[in-house]
């Protein structure tokens, strides 16, 4: 189930620690957290009715990363049921900034952000940035979080 966390407009995720993203000590290996992050993206993207790759388009459209990085504050472990919350920082003309925090049982896990460029992608063309769409930007802007 996901659900929009009105309180600090982010988008919360549910999700369980998989064996496949844990280390030989049953922790939550750090390369997951990005997944769990790009996970919450695609999610928060469908939940308002976007794609983050537009094949109907020529050229496509797409939002690669262009920035992300993680602070880790507590491990997760193997079966541990966490959400992943995450909320828009920033629209600029071409790309999207997002926070992002792994919280279980209430408490902060990590703490992570992440920028994706909306671009112009295909077969043959080179990526080249473009502005965002007006409905993808009217869109993402309910879940600008609030400071």
């Amino acid at each position: 189930m996901k659900k929009t966390n009105t309180m600090n407009n982010r988008f919360v995720m549910p999700r369980r620690v998989e064996f496949a993203d844990t280390d030989m000590a049953g922790i939550v290996h750090f390369a997951a957290f990005f997944r769990y992050m790009e996970t919450a993206e695609h999610e928060l993207f469908r939940s308002l009715g976007l794609t983050l790759v537009d094949m109907e388009r020529d050229p496509h459209l797409g939002w690669p990363r262009v920035s992300c990085g993680f602070d880790f504050i507590r491990p997760l472990r193997f079966g541990d049921d966490f959400e992943v919350h995450i909320g828009v920082a920033n629209i600029s003309e071409k790309s999207v900034a997002y926070e992002v925090e792994v919280v279980r049982e209430g408490k902060t896990i990590a703490r992570g952000h992440s920028t994706s460029a909306c671009c112009e992608v295909g077969t043959g063309i080179k990526v080249r940035s473009v502005p965002i769409p007006a409905e993808a930007r009217g869109k993402l802007q309910q879940y600008l979080v609030r400071k």
